[in-house]
């Protein structure tokens, strides 16, 4: 992908990722993606978690055929009209398992990186598998340079551990860590609206602390994000003038200060 002002030029590129799986990552990147283009920017949304792609169910896409350019690319999903997604979900039947070795995940990212027509966008962001292994290799090689690193996190030890790995990877990577995600950090009570810690406190900034880096947002466990994903409507689109699309929209916020970019939205 290029890297200078031509066609095909992205201006910043963040990599998602978690240390497990189960803790809200590809939620955070389709809604984050969402955020950004809604306020007007660029946006990518590149899926390269190849064992459990889900991009594509929670964004409504599975079932859209994926077609290709003039020039031989693929053209991605276009969405909201500038949000652009690729993901492995569109290209395999649904519930198939995909059962490769590295060298062809490696050559399918290098492929989503470099044979779809993205255009010019302002952001990538790229929804990665759980852990580290040879995606993560895979697309670090692919696309040279990156912005920084989100880690999503639930407060719970174990969770917390295993991000730290994560983060740890991206620090050998000589990558910058933007910060932390803490997901299903709290629950408030319809009823009473007492808030409930079900997971755990403080992971988060614990792991801000170990990692030296900040926690961004904290994350309430809500239905929405459940009925979101399910039926394939991100919640900055789809569910306007709510607590949760605050939520993403804090979070892009504080993104988009982070690479040096102020709010488009009109």
């Amino acid at each position: 992908m290029s890297t200078e002002k031509e066609e095909g030029y992205v201006k910043h590129k963040l990599l998602v990722l978690s240390g497990k799986g189960g803790v809200g990552k590809t939620t955070v990147s389709v809604n984050l993606a969402a955020a950004l283009a809604l306020q007007g920017y660029r946006v990518g949304l590149l899926d390269v978690d190849i064992h459990g792609p889900n991009v594509a169910k929670m964004l409504g896409i599975e079932e859209k055929t994926v077609t290709a350019s003039e020039n031989g690319k693929i053209n991605p999903h276009t969405l909201f009209e500038n949000l652009k997604v690729i993901s492995l979900g569109s290209f395999v039947p649904k519930g198939k398992p995909i059962i490769w070795r590295g060298p062809l995940k490696n050559k399918t990212i290098e492929q989503f990186v470099d044979d779809v027509e993205w255009g010019n966008l302002d952001f990538l962001v790229i929804d990665t598998p759980p852990g580290t292994g040879d995606e993560h290799l895979g697309i670090m090689q692919a696309l040279g340079t990156i912005d920084g690193a989100i880690l999503v996190t639930t407060p719970q030890t174990v969770s917390k551990d295993d991000a730290k790995r994560a983060g740890e990877f991206v620090k050998q990577m000589e990558s910058r860590i933007l910060g932390i995600v803490e997901n299903m950090s709290y629950f408030v009570c319809p009823t009473c609206q007492t808030v409930h810690h079900l997971f755990g406190e403080n992971g988060g900034e614990l792991l801000a602390d170990e990692l030296e880096t900040v926690v961004l947002i904290k994350l309430p466990q809500d239905p929405m994000m459940i009925t979101s994903g399910d039926e394939g409507k991100p919640i900055p689109f789809f569910f306007r003038e709510t607590p949760m699309e605050k939520q993403f929209l804090t979070l892009s916020e504080k993104i988009l200060a982070l690479v040096g970019e102020g709010s488009r939205e009109d």
